[in-house]
């Protein structure tokens, strides 16, 4: 258990008779980077969701370091940072009070400046986040995510509206955090992403784990031929 980061055992989801996940069994060690892949609805959010403490598994159990949401959920979440899919804070604050705010609910005021500047983001710092771009509110967003040093990142489609250069920034980004021996577990329509980064990759269609890739153990690093069975 001394290496094991994320640990998700027999972790399902039903809404009323409609499974989005079967049952799912994962290992995460720290310093790992692992990406889910697959197309809409195939429970690549649901699994995210589900670890950070916002959706309840229907059966199984997640502990983030040994902690269990059930049973310490104030210390469950000091382990995790997260980044949504989309940016929902409606609020006339700019982006340093944005990310001020996130900062201080974990006292990571301190770090403020320096994240800014890792997601490229300085010369924005006066600007109202209502009035950013897409690519520029997903900088945001894994700004706040990563703030703090958690030891799991967790990112829901963290590429969504990013440019090519931001994309290349992005996996720079990631790679750096794990060279910091944080986690990180990520869902991707963007395989090449995956490509780049991912120690493992988890294939889903339909709420269900169908491939999965160990990039360690000098699997190639094309996922090319996995598209057609993933996506369509």
């Amino acid at each position: 258990m001394g290496n094991t980061l994320l640990t998700i055992e027999n972790v399902s989801k039903v809404y009323g008779k409609t499974c989005v996940l079967e049952p799912i069994e994962l290992s995460m060690k720290k310093s790992e980077i692992i990406a889910l892949c697959g197309g809409n609805g195939a429970g690549k959010s649901t699994i995210i969701k589900m670890v950070t403490g916002l959706t309840r598994p229907t059966t199984g159990s997640i502990l983030i370091n040994n902690l269990d949401w059930n049973k310490n959920r104030i210390e469950y979440a000091k382990q995790l940072g997260y980044m949504p899919d989309d940016f929902h804070f409606q609020q006339p604050l700019s982006v340093v009070e944005y990310l001020l705010f996130y900062a201080s609910l974990k006292k990571a005021e301190k770090h403020v400046k320096q994240t800014l500047d890792i997601v490229g983001l300085t010369e924005k710092s006066d600007q109202l986040i209502t009035k950013l771009s897409k690519g520029m509110r997903q900088r945001l967003l894994l700004a706040q995510a990563i703030v703090s040093k958690p030891a799991l990142v967790l990112l829901d489609e963290p590429t969504n509206g990013l440019d090519p250069h931001w994309v290349d920034s992005f996996t720079e980004i990631l790679l750096s955090l794990k060279q910091n021996g944080q986690g990180i577990l990520f869902s991707t329509h963007n395989l090449s992403v995956a490509e780049k980064v991912a120690d493992r990759v988890l294939f889903l269609k339909n709420g269900a784990i169908k491939e999965e890739l160990n990039f360690e153990k000098d699997v190639p690093r094309d996922l090319s031929k996995f598209y057609k069975e993933v996506f369509i």
